[in-house]
């Protein structure tokens, strides 16, 4: 027997070594893989299985949730990679436009610096080598995680090919009618000074003071008195008695820095119920009387510029921020008897910025929008098809529901770092490309919502429309991913893949859950409750962390990631390795012919065995993964260890030849195939163990799977 088997297993001293011999195999890589054993014989591997990695942002370390879908997904590539596919699991990074720029000025903001006033290409080129240093860190990070993912595909959100193939995404787009370049009311973020999508905000539930302030003949309802010197209407319901005499005529009366006039209109958006039903209608900085300003031609005036100040149309309150100016102009109102009175109490919501949480400020300026409706109706048909099935099932009511009730996208984002968005302007006209097309044409400055190239990212990384791995690997077989983006990431990849390619990218959605601390709670810095896997896989093993991120990790459902449970893991890996060395040990002892006919009792153990590994593939096709480790665990752990080798020690000290060449064939038999249901969830130690198998003739990493 091989001495290491003497002492206890050393995760940190083989994994480095085995995930080296993995990858200089060449095996990560689909094409190099070694023929497959057929009923006929050895065939050359024809059936595809892909997976696209999600990207992981390129400007920090692994978090739990990129070692939760590094688990998930290799286990699932190499299962199919055993299973005989010609299995790709391609790896990428995300430049991760806003994220990334958000974290570099924390930096420069360390560093007693700030963007502002930053020549554009100088701060462009800044982010740049800090991205690509921390996508290299990261790299090593998926390595010693164990992903067998093919290196030599790797991709980055912002390579030439990629960003070639977004504009031609992009202009497609734009010749199909597709996309359309408009002033429109949306959020806007004062302090990283860029729009935001509706999905980059947040809602939260506030309370303020509502103020009933008197407009002439009416007393109206507001949370907003500071934004007053931008009214352009007063609005009522068409269908309320009570202002039926007002509609369409003109109101005038002394404001806070003159005299006033507005017209009273009526749109059915006004909810009679709310205040006195009336409203002041503030185009410029509210997206709902944007929206009726549209309906009934109203000016549009900005009295609040780009850093939330009030600007030169508000008289003395010019340039005060926008909290300071509410306070100011209601003791205003107050002092000259132009507010009835308040309601300190009232509730309603306001959205924020999901990175710093700062309320965002409605703007109307001209941006980029994708019409999504179009785009969304062949996806709505294809998923009542059941052509895309998701894990878990309740997410295609959800995706649904989010599809047919989807509104324009914004993807034009006020931030250098990201992809410049292929434009020129001149008067009214419009070119798309990279080239201007003459003289007094002026190039758009923005750049594109990081989602946008993203969502375009199963295609453009195989070479979409003419490079054989697009041909080969196209469409993929799993996107496995986190449910928090669903709306993010999976519904725009299936919608831009089925625009620019015509198939769907992906049969099947996986969705895993957040990983939160031990008690549930969702893991923060602020909280000082966040658990680095990295650590926790160089203290325990990496198998260890991998299993405690698979069992008990239902899809769409919360997994908690604490110490015991990964140290209970590490426990496991040792009484792997103790099976192994009693089952070396006595073959070396004994004796041992891989081919000795089984007795009666070893032959029913084999068959409880066999029915182990059919459950295990069973639930492993239908992407159980969390049953399928608990059941190896459970019957390693209690019917091997426990019970069969318990019952294995009286046999092979004082049974006869034929039973102890039975017992040892039955017993090496069940180990080679067990490391072989492991290997996709514990690769590193399976890998190791597989090494000292007598007779093998490949790396565990390419042998068969278990027949069924």
């Amino acid at each position: 027997m091989h001495e290491k088997f003497l002492k206890p297993y050393d995760a940190k001293a083989t994994e480095e070594a085995t995930y080296k011999r993995w990858e200089e195999s060449g095996f990560f890589n689909p094409d190099n893989l070694p023929p497959i054993d057929t009923a006929q014989g050895k065939a050359e591997r024809s059936e595809p299985f892909t997976i696209i990695m999600p990207p992981p942002n390129a400007n920090g370390s692994l978090h739990a949730g990129h070692a939760v879908f590094v688990a998930i997904e290799d286990l699932m590539i190499r299962y199919q990679r055993m299973r005989g596919k010609k299995a790709l699991w391609l790896p990428g990074a995300d430049h991760a436009g806003f994220e990334t720029q958000v974290v570099y000025e924390k930096k420069l903001e360390k560093e007693g610096r700030t963007r502002m006033g930053m020549d554009p290409d100088a701060l462009r080129q800044e982010i740049m080598d800090f991205t690509l240093t921390n996508k290299s860190f990261m790299e090593g990070q998926l390595r010693q995680l164990g992903a067998s993912c093919d290196w030599s595909r790797e991709r980055f959100t912002l390579d030439p090919e990629i960003i070639e193939t977004v504009y031609g995404t992009f202009k497609k787009l734009h010749e199909d009618g597709l996309v359309y370049r408009g002033a429109r009311s949306i959020n806007w973020c004062t302090k990283h000074q860029t729009s935001l999508s509706e999905l980059e905000t947040e809602s939260e539930e506030r309370i303020d003071p509502l103020y009933y302030m008197k407009y002439g003949p009416f007393i109206l309802a507001t949370v907003r008195p500071e934004t007053k010197f931008g009214d352009t209407a007063v609005a009522v319901n068409p269908n309320d008695p009570r202002y039926q005499e007002w509609i369409g005529k003109e109101i005038e009366f002394e404001g806070l820095i003159g005299t006033v006039k507005l017209k009273v209109i009526a749109d059915e958006y006004v909810d009679p119920a709310f205040g006195t039903g009336v409203v002041k209608i503030t185009p410029a900085h509210d997206p709902n009387d944007f929206e009726m300003a549209k309906r009934h031609n109203l000016e549009i005036v900005e009295v609040i510029d780009r850093y939330g100040k009030l600007n030169e149309k508000c008289g003395k309150y010019a340039g005060m921020k926008v909290e300071e100016a509410r306070k100011a102009v209601a003791a205003d109102l107050l002092e000259r008897g132009l507010i009835d009175h308040v309601d300190e109490e009232y509730k309603h919501a306001v959205k924020k910025c999901y990175k710093c949480e700062r309320v965002l400020e409605p703007r109307v300026l001209p941006q980029w929008f994708v019409k999504m409706a179009p785009l969304a109706a062949p996806v709505i048909e294809a998923i009542e098809r059941d052509e895309v099935i998701f894990y878990p099932d309740h997410y295609k009511k959800i995706m649904l529901h989010w599809l047919r009730n989807i509104e324009d996208w914004n993807v034009s984002r006020q931030i250098v770092w990201g992809i410049p968005i292929p434009a020129w302007y001149k008067d009214k006209e419009v070119h798309i490309g990279t080239e201007s097309p003459g003289d007094g044409w002026i190039k758009e400055t923005d750049t594109f919502d990081t989602w946008f190239s993203s969502g375009q990212w199963p295609f453009a990384t195989l070479g979409y429309p003419d490079g054989s791995d697009f041909k080969q690997f196209y469409p993929t077989q799993v996107m496995e991913t986190a449910g928090e983006i669903i709306f993010f990431w999976v519904a725009r990849m299936l919608m831009l893949g089925t625009y620019r390619t015509g198939r769907l990218p992906f049969s099947t959605v996986y969705l895993h859950g957040i990983v939160t601390a031990k008690d549930g709670k969702k893991m923060s810095k602020s909280k000082g409750n966040v658990i680095s896997p990295l650590e926790l896989s160089e203290k325990y093993g990496t198998d260890a962390l991998r299993m405690g991120l698979i069992i008990g990790n239902t899809p769409g459902t919360t997994t908690a990631l604490y110490e015991d449970k990964i140290k209970a893991y590490k426990l496991f890996s040792n009484k792997l390795w103790n099976i192994t060395r009693f089952i070396f040990e006595n073959a070396e002892t004994v004796g041992h012919t891989e081919d000795a006919p089984l007795n009666a009792a070893d032959a029913t153990r084999l068959a409880e065995f066999k029915a182990l590994a059919a459950d295990v593939t069973k639930d492993i096709d239908e992407y159980r993964f969390y049953m399928a480790g608990e059941k190896l665990y459970g019957y390693l752990w209690h019917t091997l260890a426990d019970a069969i080798l318990e019952e294995s020690k009286p046999i092979l000290k004082e049974g006869s030849a034929e039973a102890k060449a039975s017992r040892l064939t039955l017993l090496m038999l069940i180990l080679k195939d067990s490391l072989k249901l492991l290997h996709p969830f514990m690769p590193f130690i399976t890998e190791e163990i597989w090494t000292h198998i007598p007779a093998r003739s490949n790396l565990l990493l390419v042998e068969a799977w278990p027949q069924p």
